[in-house]
């Protein structure tokens, strides 16, 4: 895996949006669409508490989110109180992307490829 300002590469494929990485290794795009309403409270898209319904499904070991090249993605209070129930590291992508290529474990990785 690779990153760079707008993109990621995940698997040997490149994707110029955010995406989730799943247990299974598949990558979605991350659906920002109901986020979209809290820009001007957060300044960004901000990850939103919605957006990680889909946990309770997957029920990963770990949980990654990278919140971009510099760290600027910000994250929503309900959002933080669901990651409190995962063991979740929280860092800009490029750090995550380093943690995952080491990983082993079971895991869902949230990337944020702006910012």
């Amino acid at each position: 895996m690779k990153t760079r300002n707008g993109w990621v590469v995940v698997d040997n494929i490149r994707y110029d949006y955010d995406v989730i990485v799943h247990p299974d290794r598949s990558v979605t795009k991350r659906s920002k669409k109901k986020s979209k309403k809290l820009k001007k409270k957060f300044g960004h898209i901000p990850l939103a508490g919605h957006e990680l319904a889909f946990l309770k499904k997957e029920k990963p070991e770990l949980l990654f989110i990278g919140t971009g090249q510099y760290g600027d993605l910000p994250i929503t209070p309900d959002a933080y109180r669901i990651l409190k129930q995962y063991t979740s590291t929280i860092l800009p992508t490029p750090d995550v992307i380093e943690l995952l290529e080491a990983e082993s474990r079971q895991f869902v990785a949230i990337l944020h490829v702006n910012c």
